[in-house]
């Protein structure tokens, strides 16, 4: 039976074991021995993570022939409208690649959301809106290079689902361990 472990990667946490420098690592918040991340999250981004000590699931998760969803709430500078977003549902050359079409909606600001520490920085003249975007791919900083592709720059990215797996209720820093069967 694999371990599979659903951890809230808080906002700093850098997605490695080893240390680096004055950054907080996963080592500071999970003690597990042989659980590896099944993917990354980059550091100014927040929410689930998933580790395992399998490797064939491991592979399974990570892997993007697998497009496995990835379900991610936005905070974004501006006020998008519902058409602004229609290029995201098409697919957005971003210089190196072109993304496959994305799930894209405006939401409300999710609900028992934390405050982010440090918080987002704020302006007094420019509003933000909270939008839900659903890939089937992972690139480096994605989610960030399309929203300002379309003119509104990522401000807080908090993943809340990878396939099936969901942040359900667990805080920054918590973490649970699901079993998976073979």
């Amino acid at each position: 039976m694999a371990r599979l472990i659903l951890f809230n990667k808080p906002y700093g946490v850098i997605t490695q074991f080893s240390p680096s420098g004055k950054k907080a690592t996963l080592k500071n918040f999970i003690s597990l021995p042989g659980v590896y991340p099944a993917g990354r999250l980059d550091t100014d981004s927040e929410g689930l993570l998933l580790l395992t000590d399998d490797g064939v699931l491991q592979a399974r998760i990570s892997d993007p022939k697998n497009k496995l969803p990835k379900v991610y709430r936005i905070q974004v500078e501006g006020t998008p409208t519902d058409e602004q977003l229609e290029p995201l549902r098409h697919g957005v050359g971003l210089g190196n690649f072109f993304t496959l079409p994305a799930q894209a909606q405006i939401i409300d600001e999710p609900p028992g959301l934390w405050a982010r520490n440090p918080p987002i920085r704020v302006r007094a003249a420019i509003p933000t809106r909270w939008l839900e975007i659903t890939l089937h791919e992972g690139k480096n900083r994605q989610v960030r290079r399309m929203t300002a592709s379309i003119g509104f720059p990522t401000l807080r990215l908090i993943r809340f689902a990878v396939g099936s797996w969901k942040l359900d209720g667990l805080k920054p820093g918590e973490w649970r361990e699901v079993l998976v069967g073979p």
